[in-house]
């Protein structure tokens, strides 16, 4: 019976934040592919500790931890492979033609340029409007961590972007998530 109750809950959990944590995966990694894949593969390794998890003060700022790992060490990987792929191949980058939608791919492309840890602050404080306490439980770090990621974050994005984009991405006023 306690196996039955603990599955329901972890369905509920699922169900309740799989689309969020696909959500920060994408916006983390950039990758729409690989977003569905990291969230399942964290709240796979959730559910192996869901046990000790589901009495846990906070399971979703360790849920959105753990796929911040994931991206993180995804991303990690993907650098390697392309130095790999560039020790053999000299290519010019790819590039897109007439984006439909300019601003997003630009603010997309500046966030990808913020080292992993100032993209993840400035994600989960923005995108996700999560307050600093819930971004540093989420990535493991002290509050005052996030509050200096965030600043030097938004400040490299105004710099990339200009002052007026950056001010409409922090308030929410955008187009396209």
């Amino acid at each position: 019976m306690l196996l039955d109750a603990a599955s329901a809950e972890f369905h509920d959990f699922f169900e309740r934040h799989y689309a969020e944590l696909a959500r920060l995966a994408h916006l983390l990694t950039g990758e729409t592919d690989a977003a569905d894949d990291l969230a399942a593969d964290a709240l796979l390794a959730l559910w192996q500790r869901w046990d000790r998890l589901r009495t846990a003060d906070h399971p979703l700022a360790y849920a959105r931890g753990v796929v911040a790992n994931m991206a993180r060490a995804r991303i990690r990987s993907a650098v390697r492979e392309r130095r790999r792929v560039l020790l053999f191949w000299s290519r010019a980058p790819e590039r897109t033609d007439g984006p439909d939608m300019a601003a997003v791919l630009d603010v997309r492309s500046a966030l990808a340029r913020l080292p992993f840890r100032k993209r993840a602050c400035v994600v989960l404080r923005h995108a996700f409007d999560l307050s600093e306490k819930d971004t540093a439980a989420a990535l493991g770090v002290s509050v005052g961590t996030v509050k200096s990621q965030t600043s030097k974050g938004m400040a490299e994005l105004e710099r990339a972007l200009g002052a007026r984009a950056v001010g409409e991405l922090a308030t929410g006023r955008r187009n396209e998530r």
